[in-house]
């Protein structure tokens, strides 16, 4: 307990709310090691030094990276799936030429709309 005057609804709130701090700490802190670990862009010295950072100033550490290298998380994070979606997309089979027929024969049905057609064709095609 934070404060030492016994269970009371205040001490249980406080309780709650470090515990939520800590997960959500832990879960970036999970979050930023995987990024890191997996970039290619940086080299080993400067991996060391962030984790060095991020266990002597844990908070602070997790804190910097994000706003120094968060962009560049997003980006990488979507990479990553476009990836993993287009080896999915190998394995099982998938023909975006096979999609897009299926795309014409929905609209040719009246399926869905031209707006539809458009926009998944749009996504298909990326």
């Amino acid at each position: 307990m934070v404060i030492q005057e016994g269970f009371s609804f205040g001490n249980f709130i406080i309780d709650v709310f470090s515990i939520f701090l800590f997960i959500l700490w832990f879960w970036l802190l999970i979050t930023i090691s995987g990024d890191l670990f997996r970039r290619h862009d940086v080299s080993g010295f400067a991996k060391v030094l962030w984790v060095i950072f991020l266990i002597v100033l844990p908070y602070i550490g997790v804190f910097a990276y994000i706003l120094t290298q968060g962009r560049g998380m997003a980006e990488r994070n979507q990479e990553r799936a476009r990836e993993a979606r287009n080896e999915l997309r190998q394995v099982v089979g998938f023909s975006v030429a096979d999609e897009l027929e299926k795309l014409d024969r929905l609209k040719a049905s009246g399926s869905i709309s031209e707006d539809e057609f458009k926009r998944l064709r749009a996504k298909l095609v990326e």
